[in-house]
């Protein structure tokens, strides 16, 4: 029986991989690939709207899409959101291992992680924050949402450029946090934390306390998760002045939100203009992310020329949400009557969907967690080519990793489902034999690579 369903799944796994060619869709070999990556990337990252790059997806759009998911879904492989750990709401791993002890691709340890970035856990987002049962823990007021990474030389090369990439943390398993979507907008002047000269552009509330929130009386919040990525990529860009440069944020669910919101200001700034005055181009590639301000947010985007392409499944909630009735597809009779309504809300940039009922490898499921996963959004994304194109994943890509975290695909495979764990949980063997959590050396001072 087992023998059946292993082979099984290995003719299933021959029929849908492998080269294609219709439309001249192929699979490039690495120094073909990063010769036309170091030539290509502007258009890559949305020079001209990608245009022409969709449908039929381009193989390098598909591949550096791919890559930039992974580097979003390390931030839930490396989170710490087990309650039951002193050191619940950290990362698990320093900066200096971070990338190798993910055990990712080859081409992510070709990036140095600079900075750990934290927020203020007294933001009213369910789900987002996590809290430990210890009575004495790391810290009770921040939690880890993300970090900056940038380019080493090596791949600066095959890259074309110096890249410094931004990945915020999203929500960790349920969706509650939907529910908290339907409060309102704000004026991004409101707070007077981020120099926006026009009142009418509005994001949804609780982004923005997110992201401009802080706490001075404790030492990872002392600064506002926006206050840590302005400082940082200030600090980069003039580290690297002079070089061709790229900013490149990424995100999903929430997280794809704070990738909008972060652009948006690094652009509003002027963070992204060198001392020369040349002005780097931002650009973000999101994933399952919620609409994040009004029509006046996105003109304003758009205007800075930050360019956004969102990843989502047409079976998640989570993109149609807030603005269930006032939105981008709205008509203009309707949208002009819910435009100074605090719940008219608009997507910004351009959408890539992706159908989860096209991959062959997927069961049925009217599980919304499962239609909002990232690791099963990557999967449709190695497999899509096109609108009406056959499914077939294209980079050898592991179908397994759908469910590391959710119970997705058919139950034939045998891979069983919410996988990936810590070994023991994290739990270690004293030397007088007695199973413990171990502590983190030097974990507190780990935050940042360059205090």
């Amino acid at each position: 029986m087992i023998l059946c369903a292993l082979i099984i799944w290995r003719l299933s796994y021959t029929c849908f991989t492998g080269n294609v060619n219709n439309n001249n869709i192929t699979v490039t070999d690495s120094s073909k690939r990063h010769r036309l990556l170091s030539e290509a990337w502007p258009k890559l990252h949305g020079q001209d709207n990608w245009v022409g790059l969709l449908d039929p997806i381009d193989p390098l759009l598909r591949s550096e899409l791919i890559r930039y998911g992974e580097m979003a879904q390390a931030c839930y492989d490396a989170f710490d959101f087990d309650p039951f750990s002193k050191y619940c709401g950290t990362c698990r791993f320093t900066p200096q291992s971070f990338f190798k002890t993910l055990s990712m691709a080859t081409h992510h340890h070709h990036y140095r992680l600079t900075r750990y970035l934290y927020a203020t856990s007294n933001i009213n987002l369910p789900n987002f924050f996590k809290k430990s049962r210890w009575p004495k823990v790391w810290n009770n007021a921040a939690n880890w949402i993300g970090y900056v990474a940038v380019s080493t030389d090596e791949a600066t090369q095959h890259l074309g450029r110096r890249d410094i990439t931004v990945a915020w943390r999203g929500t960790v398993t349920r969706l509650e946090w939907i529910a908290d979507l339907m409060d309102y907008l704000k004026p991004v002047s409101s707070s007077n934390k981020i120099p926006c000269p026009d009142p009418n552009v509005k994001v949804e509330s609780g982004f923005l306390d997110l992201y401009t929130d802080k706490d001075e009386t404790c030492r990872f919040c002392k600064n506002s998760a926006r206050e840590q990525i302005i400082s940082e990529v200030n600090r980069l860009m003039e580290m690297y002045s002079g070089e061709e440069m790229s900013i490149t944020i990424t995100g999903h669910s929430l997280g794809a939100a704070l990738a909008i919101l972060s652009a948006y200001d690094i652009a509003e700034t002027g963070t992204n203009v060198g001392g020369n005055g040349r002005v780097v181009p931002v650009s973000v590639l999101s994933f399952s992310g919620p609409r994040v301000g009004n029509v006046g947010f996105r003109e304003r985007v758009e205007g800075l020329d930050v360019k956004v392409l969102r990843v989502v499944n047409v079976h998640d909630v989570v993109p149609k949400s807030p603005g269930f009735i006032f939105n981008e597809n709205s008509g203009p009779i309707l949208m002009r009557i819910g435009e100074g309504l605090p719940w008219c809300y608009s997507h910004v940039g351009v959408e890539l969907a992706l159908d989860h009922k096209k991959s062959p490898f997927l069961k049925p499921t009217n599980d919304p967690v499962c239609s909002h996963n990232l690791e099963a959004l990557l999967h449709l994304l190695d497999g899509y080519h096109g609108k009406d194109e056959r499914f077939v994943l294209s980079s050898g890509r592991d179908p397994a990793l759908v469910n590391k975290a959710c119970d997705f695909l058919k139950d034939h495979y045998l891979v069983p489902p919410f996988w990936r764990q810590e070994e023991n949980k994290g739990m270690i063997r004293s030397n007088d034999g007695r199973w413990i959590q171990p502590e983190r050396p030097n974990h507190h001072r780990s935050f940042t690579m360059h205090e």
